[in-house]
């Protein structure tokens, strides 16, 4: 069984899985937004809510961007300086909606893209640090945070497992094992031909890790599916309204499949059950129902030797009555009292 605990809830093995409705850019410049979202996270079932502590001056280089024409970025209107200089979330608003997030029975997150925002979200308080797959290779930075020893939820889309493998061992290093494996694909939205939730297991196996998954394809195939195979933690973009102006947007999950989402993992986690198989109570009943037993097929007076031509294998199983694997045993034996036709045979009776 491994666990690891993020403030007061465990997770992995043998819990409810957690579930982190990605904010990331959509409160739109505006912190009651970003209040009511944490509301409507909130309302939708979630675990914790995140946001992506950065400035663009620290993440991207202007002139770099400027020269590449690749990738979905290249579709955006603005330029990428532009529309990660507006995505900024304030660093002053971390306080009061950390405390706002705690309040509503939310763990606030938020993924920390330079050194100070590890060190501002450190001093929060917050009971983990979410990476994105972006810095999986940025070693240094990853040491860093592992060295604040709290919990590391790992993005690993666009990563090969050497890499992985590599950023598994930087953070271990640092004598932190506290951490989470998030399989992903880093499109948006990503294709569900992409999707490889079994890679998500292999990974689990091979770093001998807690494993999720970091979705960004439509509806709740994908969550579902990871679920079932072991993931302890879903992450999905998260809007009130898909059709507002805004690079996250498009692709997020509006309330309404938000909480389709984590009700149909709530309820996929009491179907999945545990690995014993076992008589349900519920199917108590059917036993007696659908199972046959040993009965006269005449009346048989005692005395009679038990032939093949006396015996019926029917519906419905009865009291103390001989199943129909031990046919071939009472065979021969001997009636030791009279029996009517329909009469269940019993060890008693032979």
């Amino acid at each position: 069984m491994k666990r690891i605990k993020i403030g007061d809830r465990w997770v992995g093995d043998g819990e409810q899985t957690y579930v982190i409705a990605e904010i990331g850019s959509n409160f739109d410049g505006s912190m009651e937004r970003a209040k009511m979202l944490i509301s409507l996270a909130k309302d939708c079932g979630a675990d914790a809510v995140k946001f992506q502590c950065f400035t663009s001056d620290k993440i991207i280089s202007k002139e770099g961007f400027d020269e590449l024409k690749v990738g979905f970025q290249a579709k955006w209107k603005k330029s990428v300086s532009e529309v990660y200089k507006s995505a900024e979330f304030p660093r002053e608003w971390h306080d009061e909606l950390f405390h706002y997030a705690n309040k509503k029975g939310l763990h606030f997150l938020s993924s920390p893209y330079d050194k100070e925002a590890v060190d501002i979200l450190d001093e929060l308080g917050v009971p983990a640090f979410k990476i994105g797959s972006g810095d999986i290779t940025w070693h240094e930075m990853l040491k860093y945070i592992a060295k604040k020893g709290k919990p590391i939820i790992l993005s690993v889309g666009a990563s090969t497992i050497a890499e992985i493998d590599e950023a598994v061992k930087a953070i271990r290093l640092e004598g932190n094992n506290d951490f989470i494996l998030l399989q992903c694909v880093t499109n948006y939205p990503s294709h569900f031909e992409s999707a490889n939730i079994r890679a998500m297991k292999a990974m689990g196996e091979l770093f001998d890790a807690l494993v999720g998954y970091s979705d960004h394809t439509p509806r709740t195939v994908v969550p579902l599916g990871a679920v079932s195979l072991g993931a302890c933690v879903i992450e999905k973009h998260f809007t009130d309204d898909k059709t507002r102006k805004g690079p996250d947007h498009p692709f997020a999950m509006d309330a309404k499949d938000f909480k389709e989402m984590v009700d149909s993992i709530r309820i996929l986690e009491k179907a999945l059950g545990s690995p014993v198989k076992d008589l349900y109570e519920e199917e108590k009943e059917t036993v007696i129902l659908q199972r046959r037993c040993l009965r006269a097929a005449k009346d048989i007076p005692k005395g009679s030797e038990i032939t093949e031509d006396m015996i019926e294998v029917l519906r419905p199983l009865a009291k103390d009555a001989l199943e129909p694997k031990y046919k071939e045993i009472i065979i021969g034996r001997e009636a030791k009292e009279d029996m009517k036709k329909g009469d269940p045979f019993t060890w008693s009776k032979l």
